[in-house]
């Protein structure tokens, strides 16, 4: 095996670049694998942007320690392990690891809210935790591993981790068959989520918005009862005459448009519920007392993916997840700016990198 490798690496926003790299020596509890696919995530592409959440402003501190190689939803095949690893793994394996690496040792991670993990390290944004935009990987000790199924197709595992994601958020939700659910937003995260509520929440009236008509397609071909497209139709409206004017049981948003905050609380019924997963493209100013005063509603936020990575994986082998239409491009590692337009365009929906 070559002793170099290709990766993407980050220096800053809007500075990042293919290089030749060293494949990473191994420490003990480690494993290398050799990348099979990368998706590309909207927190990828807004970090490359340099939105405030990875790189500070607007109050916030900066996420993002560079150099990094970005890409948190990778998978691929063992190819060397280092001393004892949980979880039976062996040379050859198919393998995923989900997005964050827990510290173990915080009040968080003692009392098994490992993703909210203060230290928080996720793949693909620190320089002591490469991503999968490369030809391999290091899952190193403590990281959360998973067997891939062989039978899997690429476009399959490729959405393990976006989907255990929706599935989080749903079960966030705390959905009943009585429920009207909104779900704001019908990329790759909402698109799971439908097939998350399809296959194991059931609900009364399933309606998902979108700005964009191919995605809202696919949201009715995997089981929304009603699709919405607030540039042509008054969402808002349609949505209480839908609901006898009550307006909807549960709102979840997944755009991660600020404008899609204010529209979720003017949507949901008082006493209802509203999710937030998105990471946002800017602040969102709303008022609160929308929240409390006037409909007394409850906020439920949404990270990560604790606890979901064996439903989802069981769910592609039970063909109640599908991919077709939902993985849109693929593109060669070599082409990963390209990629990464694509995955900034309307026509994408989730666009994996293939080494």
């Amino acid at each position: 095996m070559s002793t170099k490798m290709k990766a993407v690496v980050a220096y800053g926003k809007n500075n990042y670049g293919m290089e030749e790299r060293e494949i990473p020596a191994l420490k003990d509890g480690e494993m290398l694998i050799k990348i099979e696919a990368c998706g590309i995530c909207a927190g990828d592409v807004k970090a490359r942007e340099g939105v405030s959440r990875f790189w500070g402003g607007d109050g916030m501190p900066a996420y993002c320690e560079p150099p990094f190689t970005p890409g948190h939803e990778f998978f691929g095949h063992v190819v060397a392990i280092q001393g004892e690893v949980p979880g039976n793994f062996k040379v050859g394996d198919r393998v995923i690891s989900e997005q964050i690496v827990p510290c173990g040792t915080c009040w968080y991670c003692k009392r098994g809210l490992y993703s909210l993990c203060d230290l928080h390290n996720v793949y693909g944004f620190k320089n002591f935790l490469n991503g999968g935009m490369a030809e391999y990987a290091v899952l190193p000790k403590g990281s959360i591993n998973y067997h891939v199924p062989e039978s899997l197709t690429t476009e399959e595992a490729a959405l393990i981790e976006p989907f255990s994601c929706s599935l989080r958020g749903v079960r966030q939700a705390q959905i009943t068959p009585e429920d009207t659910v909104v779900i704001a937003g019908a990329g790759t995260l909402g698109l799971g989520m439908v097939q998350a509520i399809r296959a194991f929440y059931p609900c009364k009236k399933l309606i998902v918005l979108d700005l964009i008509d191919k995605r809202l397609e696919l949201a009715r071909k995997y089981g929304a009862d009603v699709v919405l497209n607030p540039k042509t139709t008054d969402a808002l409206q349609a949505v209480k005459d839908l609901t006898d004017g009550v307006g909807c049981d549960i709102y979840i948003e997944v755009s991660g448009h600020p404008s899609a905050v204010q529209q979720g609380l003017d949507m949901i019924r008082k006493a209802g519920t509203f999710v937030e997963f998105s990471v946002m493209s800017g602040p969102s100013t709303i008022d609160w007392s929308i929240i409390g005063d006037a409909k007394e509603i409850t906020i439920r936020g949404s990270q990560l993916s604790p606890d979901c990575y064996p439903t989802v994986i069981q769910g592609f082998l039970d063909k109640v997840y599908h991919a077709e239409g939902v993985v849109s491009h693929r593109f060669k590692l070599e082409d990963w700016d390209e990629a990464f337009t694509a995955a900034h365009g309307r026509d994408a929906v989730k666009v994996i990198l293939v080494p």
